[in-house]
């Protein structure tokens, strides 16, 4: 089987000969067993497109974050199908699905997952790290993320000394610093105050129409779900609406 495409293989906004990056069919997630198990999904079909901004909404257990976790390649269903860049998630090895992780996809999480000591461009260069980048071009292009979200000035300074808004900015720069073909985010702007989230939106957004990177984004916040070109509403675990969005 042939290695599955990257970021690093084809860059965020290059046209793809299909449209879907990720394509779930029947994704079910059960925890526990017996009377006492909890299906979290119960069969959900979904396509993510290259380009798109996708909010996943519903209720506090509708199976939102489960939802992207999967899709993320962060935990495995327990019935469905998954099929990540053309790939079947169900064949790919170990090293394969962390590649994918750390390449092609960028997370941005409500808890901002830090190294608490470390510096700002430390944090950022993380996933270069990882993948094995030469220390000069980790700091180059850790340089250039943290300029692109009006960070730089803060690249010396420990990540715990941060502002809220700017932790997650920290994060955002982080997460695309691969240059990843889908950003997930789970309640990027819930700890923030409604001006510092809004900036944090039009980050996110602007990501979007200048990288073309894909936004998918777990969120109860309406307003922020109707900026995307497309809602998901989940409710125990069953799509219960799909609507196009802005």
């Amino acid at each position: 089987m042939s290695e599955p495409r990257t970021a690093a293989a084809v860059p965020a906004g290059t046209a793809l000969t299909t449209q879907t990056l990720i394509a779930a069919r029947g994704l079910k997630k059960t925890y526990g067993s017996g009377p006492a198990a909890f299906h979290a999904l119960r069969g959900v079909d979904l396509d993510v497109r290259q380009g798109e901004t996708l909010a996943i909404v519903g209720k506090s257990g509708s199976g939102k974050s489960t939802l992207m976790h999967l899709l993320a390649l962060l935990d495995s269903p327990s019935a469905g199908t998954l099929e990540v860049m053309g790939q079947d998630a169900r064949t790919l090895k170990p090293a394969q699905v962390n590649d994918i992780r750390n390449s092609a996809f960028g997370f941005v999480f409500q808890q901002f997952f830090m190294i608490p000591n470390a510096s700002v461009l430390e944090n950022v260069e993380l996933p270069l790290k990882i993948g094995g980048v030469p220390a000069h071009d980790r700091r180059r292009k850790a340089l250039a993320v943290l300029e692109q979200v009006e960070m730089a000035d803060k690249a010396n300074n420990r990540a715990t000394d941060l502002s809220g808004g700017q932790k997650q900015r920290m994060v955002i720069a982080r997460a695309i610093v691969n240059e990843p073909r889908v950003v997930f985010a789970d309640e990027p702007t819930g700890n923030l105050d409604t001006a510092t989230g809004q900036v944090i939106e039009d980050l996110l957004f602007g990501l979007n129409e200048s990288a073309g990177i894909t936004l998918v984004i777990v969120t109860h916040d309406e307003d922020l779900a109707a900026r995307c070109s497309r809602q998901l509403s989940l409710r125990d675990g069953l799509v219960v609406a799909q609507e196009a969005g802005a």
